[in-house]
Order: C-alpha cells, then sequence, then structure tokens
C-alpha cells in the first residue's frame, strides 16, 4: 500500500467532514449536483466568452461571402445557420434547469431522512431530551438549506443565461443584417 506523507495528515478537511456528518448523505449528494451546476456555469462562460464569439464571428462572414441573401431559399437558411448556433449556446440549459429543479427535492429528501433518524434516535432512548431533539432537527434542516441555497443560485444563472441568449440571438441576426448593409455600401 501507498504510504502517504506527513503533510498530507494537515489537508484532511475536518470541518467539510464535520458538515457531512451533520448534513447525512444526501448532504454530499448535494455537493455532487453543486459541482455539476457550477462546472456547467463555467463552460457556458467559457463558450459565451471564447467560442460563440469566434462562431457568431465565422457565420457573419459565411454569410456576408454567399452571392444570394434575397431569395425565400438565402433567408431560410440564414435563419438555420442562426438557429444553429443559438442552439450549441442554448444546448445545456435543460439539464442546467432539471438539476436545479432536482436540489430542493434532494434537500427535502435530506430532511425527511433526517428525521426519520432523530425520531428513531428518540424512540431508542429512555430519557426525552429536548436538547437532543433540536439538534436533531437543526441537522435534519441543513440538507434543505443547502438544496435551497444551490436552488437559488442556480436561477439565477439560468435566468441570466436566458438573458444572454436572447439578447446573442437578437445581437446575431443584427450582425448578418448589418453584413449586407456593409457589403452593398
Amino acid at each position: 500500500m501507498l504510504a502517504l506523507p506527513p503533510w498530507f495528515e494537515t489537508l484532511q478537511p475536518e470541518p467539510v467532514e464535520r458538515l457531512i456528518d451533520a448534513g447525512g448523505p444526501v448532504l454530499v449528494l448535494l455537493g455532487v449536483v453543486a459541482v455539476v451546476v457550477f462546472a456547467l456555469a463555467i463552460e457556458r462562460w467559457w463558450f459565451y466568452r471564447i467560442t460563440w464569439r469566434i462562431a457568431r464571428r465565422r457565420l457573419v462572414r459565411r454569410w456576408a461571402a454567399r452571392r444570394d441573401h434575397r431569395s425565400w431559399s438565402a433567408h431560410t437558411l440564414r435563419d438555420v445557420w442562426a438557429q444553429e448556433l443559438v442552439a450549441r449556446l442554448r444546448r445545456p440549459l435543460p439539464w442546467l434547469k432539471l438539476l436545479v429543479a432536482l436540489c430542493p427535492l434532494l434537500g427535502l429528501l435530506g430532511t425527511v431522512t433526517g428525521m426519520i433518524t432523530v425520531f428513531d434516535s428518540l424512540t431508542l432512548s429512555d430519557t426525552h431530551q429536548a436538547r437532543a431533539m433540536a439538534d436533531g432537527v437543526a441537522r435534519a434542516t441543513l440538507p434543505t438549506l443547502t438544496g435551497m441555497a444551490i436552488a437559488v443560485v442556480g436561477l439565477l444563472f439560468i435566468s441570466r443565461l436566458e438573458h444572454v441568449i436572447r439578447r446573442e440571438d437578437q445581437r446575431l441576426h443584427d450582425r448578418l443584417a448589418k453584413a449586407l448593409e456593409d457589403d452593398h455600401a
């Protein structure tokens, strides 16, 4: 077995372990969902800042390089190209919405399982201490709080992304139209 270096012991995240103990296994699942949501958010930011702008410029140049801009088929082709490009920007949106909607439900699951654990421990103990029950209820509500926090941040990101998609769709059409004006001027 591989021996770990002595400094590795200092890296053990004790507060994280206590948080997981306090929230239970559902809190770990919520952590995984949060990582995926924020990874998708970072990926969309990267796509929008780098890839989207390059692809938009290429499409505008491709449209301007065409000879036929006035026929019905040319307009249909332009719309199809624009829809395909905007669809690339919109691609992870359904997954983000699913994961964000899942967060409060996972939090509720954690609360229910935590409350079951609290009631089990109360039935097993001879003394019914109010302090033990209060601690158990606090531990049981931690997953709900976590799920709601992740969902609120995720909803803010989804709202912003939808706004960016609408704006960029309009900008793309405007730039395609302007490319023809610049070409004819």
